[in-house]
């Protein structure tokens, strides 16, 4: 099972994702649950990048964190949220078809 963990502050701002777990849906290379999850979070690490000029994440096979800075500027902050919201918009549309494979988990601090 993949878990997808957000943390948000009490404002509703994601400041960290971490994305930990196969699927198991089907074989590696066939497994569409973890290709749906994996195409939405490098998107969302390439567009924080891009747009926003965060480069903060790492990972590894069946891993990945995301941390926003807490010096960020607000006109990255406005982007990191909007690109950071339409993920998890997207990790619970799997979750919703998946259920059985994928859980989004949010914790706020």
């Amino acid at each position: 099972m993949i878990k997808v963990k957000v943390v948000r502050d009490r404002q509703g701002f994601i400041w960290e994702f971490t994305i930990n777990g196969h699927a198991g849906y089907k074989k590696n290379g066939e497994d569409i649950v973890c290709a749906g999850v994996s195409a939405v979070a490098y998107t969302a690490v390439g567009a924080l990048a891009e747009m926003a000029g965060i480069s903060n994440f790492s990972e590894k096979d069946g891993y990945m964190k995301c941390s926003i800075p807490p010096d960020i500027d607000q006109h990255s902050k406005h982007y990191a949220k909007i690109i950071l919201d339409a993920m998890i918009i997207g990790m619970k549309q799997i979750e919703y078809s998946y259920g059985k494979y994928v859980v989004v988990e949010e914790e706020e601090v």
